[in-house]
């Protein structure tokens, strides 16, 4: 697999970053997460905005401006022949001196790499069984509008779900509100409507969160930003999961009960899958 790594393409076994990379020893840095379809980065200019105001929020400067980095997106795919696939785009503060303080890390590091689609199963369409975290997000954290390299936090709480043979993990706040899931956006359906969180609460705004809302406009379904506790998913007609990677996910099961599905959400999911190949 060929990688971009700060200006050069090069075989993924020689792109390495200094032992003393702020990202590497402290999760200082931010990344993206962009399905490729048909040689193209679905929503890559709306990522790429969302890098740009992390990174200036955790003032680190690109070193790349977004049509740079979107001709080198494009470049890395032809040169690994992944029409489909996971592109990531990684920022992070680079290589600094040890301890907290940022100064002198000045030279930031940006990594794209590609990965190769999940195996489909067409006569087994993907389904997820949902269960609630015991690990708690801040109700109230600026980060929470991007995508930091510290995700610690997710990875236990995925680990948890999995350990209880789960497939995914619902993140409630520390107000005790549904927030997210650990690697995407929850819907839910109750009377006909398409219900999200509202972000802020811990919530990431996702761009495929942002697609769905659209594509519910456009199909005329009527949605509502609310906030509920987890109890009150037990109640919906139908829940599903967002993410860049693998699009929407129906959840087959919440907390061990079934979830019944919903024409609702495969209406979604297949217009989705006809914004993937026409944009």
């Amino acid at each position: 697999m060929i990688v971009f790594l700060n200006g050069n393409f090069l075989p993924e076994a020689d792109a390495v970053v200094p032992l003393n990379d702020r990202g590497f020893l402290l999760g200082d840095g931010l990344f993206e997460t962009i399905r490729v379809a048909q040689g193209r980065p679905f929503r890559l200019a709306q990522h790429l905005e969302r890098l740009a105001r992390g990174a200036d929020f955790l003032k680190i400067k690109l070193p790349f401006t977004a049509k740079e980095i979107q001709k080198f997106a494009g470049e890395l795919i032809g040169k690994n022949n992944l029409p489909d696939a996971v592109l990531r785009v990684t920022l992070t503060r680079g290589p600094g001196a040890r301890g907290y303080s940022t100064k002198g890390a000045d030279q930031p590091t940006l990594a794209l790499t590609l990965q190769p689609l999940p195996p489909e199963n067409g006569d087994e369409p993907l389904l997820w069984s949902l269960v609630t975290s015991s690990f708690r997000i801040p109700a109230s954290d600026a980060l929470s509008s991007f995508k930091s390299t510290s995700k610690i936090l997710n990875v236990l709480a995925r680990a948890e779900a999995e350990e209880k043979g789960a497939d995914e993990a619902l993140l409630v706040n520390t107000n005790g509100e549904v927030a997210e899931t650990a690697g995407g956006n929850i819907f839910w359906i109750y009377r006909d409507k398409i219900c999200t969180v509202p972000t802020g609460r811990g919530v990431l705004p996702g761009i495929t969160r942002a697609v769905v809302l659209e594509i519910c406009q456009a199909l005329g379904l009527e949605t509502n930003k609310r906030v509920i506790k987890p109890e009150m998913l037990r109640n919906a007609e139908g829940i599903f999961v967002t993410q860049s990677a693998l699009g929407l996910i129906p959840v087959a099961a919440f907390d061990g009960q079934p979830v019944a599905p919903s024409p609702l959400v495969d209406q979604i999911a297949s217009a989705y899958s006809e914004m993937l190949v026409r944009e």
